[in-house]
């Protein structure tokens, strides 16, 4: 068993390097969890993401990862931001960038501190340990709940009495055994603000997600076109949404993160989309170094600014949209015609007329196709 001397000495370390709390569990009972995840696959709600599907055998039990895992210990890192950040999407002519990716990339954050917490651990005992964040197949939500860290809310995000909805998790696996810890009750009563606060009606129920109709779903992960449906509720949101987690009133207890490598990088708050739009993909790898945004990729990135330009209605841009008509790729091209329909039905109409019946793109004749219902 893990001395109560040693875990009292890992929560002063814990702290030391920067988590805000931590939780152990054994890796028993995972059914219900396991059950969960496969009626997701069986749903098809994991969309694009095939690697959900490829490593659900490996995800469903921690022990499939590393056979002589016996339990886990939860690291939470608070991120939450000073103020509520739903103000900020009335900024139309500004892109919103979710709040866990305005600062540096937190994987590399997390890890390197609990790679430091791993080994001590090793120098006061003779414990085996392993370390992951949410790259790996690893199911840390419900081991955070399970150890108590907080519990599953109707956004299927955990919450935290201390820190609302704002929480990275980090796991280290290790082979020494824990007691069982009872797993956090749920707090969020009658509450469905996260529910009726969704853009696209990605929560269909309480407590189970349709990541397809999910805003960050479709800005980070989804690879191709975005549906119409949905890009109007996209709104000014360029990487991730965060409004399931901002009206939780669980948040009225969250502070400030303390964490110095996870303070704002100022130009990712509410950068200018003429800027945005006008980058290359060059300029767009050197604004984003380091930061998540970095992985989306330059065309799913332009994707997105395009539509959020669209929503803008900004009628100054409708010169730059025009030059992303003649972009080489056809998803630019084609997010670039929405965006010149929504802002300016003339412009649309007298495009329209030179390029169509020369345009070789399906996905971009489909979208010249747009007409005021």
């Amino acid at each position: 068993m893990f001395r109560e001397r040693l875990l009292a000495e890992f929560k002063i370390k814990a702290q030391e390097v920067g988590f805000d709390d931590f939780a152990v569990t054994d890796l028993n009972d995972f059914e219900f969890h396991t059950k969960k995840m496969q009626d997701f696959i069986n749903n098809n709600y994991h969309g694009e993401m095939d690697w959900l599907k490829e490593k659900i055998d490996i995800r469903k039990d921690p022990k499939n990862i590393w056979k002589e895992a016996k339990s886990a210990i939860i690291l939470g890192m608070n991120y939450g931001p000073e103020k509520n950040p739903i103000r900020e999407l009335k900024e139309k002519k500004k892109a919103y960038i979710s709040i866990y990716s305005r600062r540096k990339d937190y994987h590399k954050v997390i890890k390197s501190k609990l790679k430091l917490l791993a080994k001590f651990i090793q120098e006061k005992s003779d414990a085996q340990v392993k370390v992951f964040v949410d790259t790996a197949p690893i199911m840390e939500k419900p081991l955070a709940q399970a150890a108590g860290i907080g519990w599953s809310g109707k956004h299927t995000n955990i919450v935290s009495k201390k820190f609302g909805s704002w929480l990275f998790l980090g796991v280290i696996l290790t082979n020494i055994v824990v007691k069982k810890k009872k797993q956090k009750k749920i707090f969020c009563g009658t509450c469905e603000k996260c529910k009726d606060a969704c853009p696209t009606g990605a929560i269909v129920k309480s407590f189970i997600l349709d990541p397809r109709k999910c805003i960050s779903y479709l800005t980070i992960e989804h690879k191709s076109n975005i549906e119409k449906k949905f890009r109007k509720s996209i709104g000014n949101r360029i990487f991730g949404c965060d409004d399931c987690l901002a009206v939780c009133p669980w948040n009225k207890f969250a502070k400030k993160h303390q964490e110095i490598k996870l303070d704002f990088i100022e130009k990712l708050q509410l950068p200018n989309l003429n800027k945005l739009l006008n980058f290359s993909e060059i300029e767009y790898k050197d604004f984003f170094i380091g930061t998540a945004l970095r992985r989306l990729g330059y065309i799913r990135f332009m994707r997105n600014v395009l539509i959020a330009v669209a929503n803008s209605d900004d009628i100054s841009l409708v010169s730059d949209v025009k030059k992303k008509l003649n972009d080489k790729n056809e998803l630019i091209k084609a997010m670039a015609v929405w965006a010149l329909f929504c802002l300016n039905k003339k412009d649309f109409i007298i495009e329209k007329e030179k390029r169509y019946k020369i345009e070789t793109s399906v996905l971009v004749k489909k979208e010249w196709m747009n007409r005021e219902s």
